[in-house]
């Protein structure tokens, strides 16, 4: 079985989806309508922007959004996936990509997240750190050992996880980390505490517009972020999808889950090679690709 997957924020790179932009007609009104509903000149930042702009958590969610729904125009009908999955903002383009949303309610709910996400950003005081080469158990320990809040937030492949939360208990938990035989316990160059509970505000103001949103039934499975398990469940995927914010990305479970139920392929749909990457780490033995375009 083949699976695609659809990569989050960190993908982004100056000129992202220039290429198929002039190379493809068919997407250009993909661009025309992000520009109505954004209200700002998404193109332009994507093509010719700053590593700065496109760093803005209300620039970044989109333009990789875009980027990977730009690719799935390309592939038209030849695109028939067996199962989808998405890496934290890139379940919203596995949404789009199993029927579940519409390009243009998906654009919108990315931007509604992404603008909710940069305010909570702004009014606490979060970070996040990667914790390279130490036991899951022992991060998830040491993390509930440390005063204020942090939590594992995503466990990216075996050997990487990223810790999320108050600036100081991030801080703190690294030290700690370190002393248990962490190789690295890095703090990353982010805006905020993304999959903690410092995204609450967040979190609610996006369980509103999902529950405005028109949901279709899938064609065809998703493994989401929460849970790491295939879902079909209009009410569950809403349900996950609302979760998600606040809950760890477990993307790890999620491959090898996908593995265990047949897959043997990963397609990567978006910018860049990130997920493939992730992929090879958690299981050597399968197959990773970008779609020919």
């Amino acid at each position: 079985m083949k699976a695609y997957i659809f990569p989050g924020q960190g993908s982004q790179f100056t000129g992202m989806c220039h290429d198929l932009f002039l190379k493809y007609d068919t997407i250009k009104p993909l661009f025309t309508k992000a520009e109505e509903i954004l209200e700002f000149d998404i193109s332009r930042i994507m093509f010719e922007g700053s590593k700065e702009d496109l760093t803005q958590t209300k620039v970044t969610q989109p333009a990789i959004f875009i980027h990977s729904m730009a690719i799935l125009k390309v592939l038209g009908e030849s695109f028939k996936p067996d199962l989808v999955a998405g890496h934290s903002l890139g379940e919203f383009s596995a949404l789009v990509a199993s029927g579940v949303l519409n390009y243009e309610d998906g654009l919108k709910l990315v931007s509604t997240r992404a603008k909710a996400m940069q305010k909570s950003c702004e009014n606490t005081n979060g970070t996040m750190a990667a914790i390279l080469a130490l036991e899951n158990n022992i991060i998830e320990e040491i993390c509930e050992e440390v005063e204020g809040v942090v939590v594992a937030a995503n466990y990216n492949c075996p050997g990487q996880v990223v810790i999320s939360g108050e600036l100081n208990a991030v801080k703190l938990a690294c030290e700690k980390l370190s002393n248990a035989g962490a190789r690295r316990a890095l703090i990353l160059p982010v805006g905020g505490a993304f999959h903690s509970e410092l995204m609450i505000d967040a979190k609610t103001e996006l369980s509103l517009a999902i529950e405005q949103a028109s949901f279709n039934e899938p064609i065809c499975p998703i493994y989401q972020n929460v849970n790491a398990k295939a879902e079909t469940s209009v009410k569950k995927i809403k349900e996950n999808l609302i979760s998600q914010l606040t809950s760890p990305v477990k993307w790890t479970q999620s491959v090898n889950e996908m593995i265990k139920n047949g897959t043997t392929s990963f397609v990567e749909i978006g910018p860049g090679k990130v997920l493939q990457g992730l992929v090879k780490k958690i299981e050597r033995n399968v197959e990773v690709s970008f779609p020919e375009l």
